[in-house]
């Protein structure tokens, strides 16, 4: 048994009629058994993190841009507050809850018949060659992967790669990915990168479409920092998550690092386990 969820708070994709059926769903639940609830769009981080205090657990509707959205302000936020996915969208990797299990679901929390587990992310810092860091003293935290990638001018880019101190390789590719267990069935799966177990603690780095390169994939400790230079390229971006995007120039490096805090993802009684859940999704995808 865990704790009771008292105060429950919702982050929805407020375009998606079927995430707002679920908000409203959900509202009409909590008036009913008594919980404090209250509903922010995923996207605003800002408002989202003014309400996160107090909050027992955070219910993601929405697919897995949703909750990635939703994961930026339970990162910043000063208490640790448990998030959990509701699937509205076709895959949904991150979520462990269809919509038709909604109430039954919300039943498990309030009566603490769950679990947490720990979901390792990344910070990622931004080394400009001439200037600082970007933002100054905040490193950018993702739940999936620090991607290096090209924007929408049709060029590769050419990327210096370093793990710890040791020289890893230089890549002419569309770009680099370093993603967490947890992204390791995302964009990395997608560009060549193997699958880990959510739970474990690791870095995936990863080539995008890389030229003539005879390591296209690794597997790195937690306690190494991946930097990734660009030694050329027009356009370059390090996107986060697929929707934080910071524009790069030549001679920027990009220091990825295993996150300290983890993201706890909460577990309801009876959840499908991840290789089974991940069995699934795929036989969903198209062949």
């Amino acid at each position: 048994m865990s704790d009771r969820v008292a105060r429950l708070g919702l982050a929805f994709n407020p375009t998606s009629q079927a995430a707002l059926a679920l908000r409203d769903r959900a509202m009409a639940w909590s008036a009913k058994n008594a919980v404090t609830a209250w509903a922010e769009a995923a996207a605003d981080t800002r408002a989202l993190g003014a309400s996160m205090t107090g909050t027992h657990a955070l219910v993601v509707l929405g697919g897995d841009g949703t909750f990635l959205r939703a994961v930026q302000a339970v990162a910043l936020a000063a208490d640790d507050v448990p998030i959990l996915g509701v699937n509205v969208g076709k895959v949904g990797f991150l979520s462990q809850v269809e919509a038709d299990a909604l109430e039954s679901t919300l039943d498990r929390l309030r009566d603490g018949t769950y679990s947490l587990e720990s979901r390792m992310a990344l910070e990622a810092t931004v080394r400009r060659a001439i200037g600082g860091s970007v933002p100054p003293g905040a490193p950018l935290v993702a739940l999936n992967e620090a991607a290096v990638v090209r924007g929408a001018k049709p060029s590769v880019v050419r990327l210096d790669v370093a793990i710890g101190a040791s020289h890893l390789a230089t890549y002419i590719a569309d770009g680099l990915l370093v993603a967490s267990p947890t992204g390791s069935t995302a964009y990395s799966f997608s560009a060549g990168g193997p699958i880990l177990d959510p739970v474990s603690r690791n870095l995936v780095v990863t080539t995008v479409a890389a030229y003539l390169a005879a390591i296209r994939s690794v597997v790195v400790s937690p306690s190494q920092t991946v930097a990734v230079r660009v030694l050329d390229g027009r356009d370059v971006l390090l996107s986060i998550d697929g929707h934080i995007d910071v524009p790069l120039a030549v001679g920027d490096t990009i220091e990825v690092a295993a996150r300290a805090r983890p993201i706890h993802f909460l577990v309801p009684e009876g959840a499908v386990p991840f290789w089974d859940l991940l069995r699934r999704k795929a036989e969903l995808l198209p062949s």
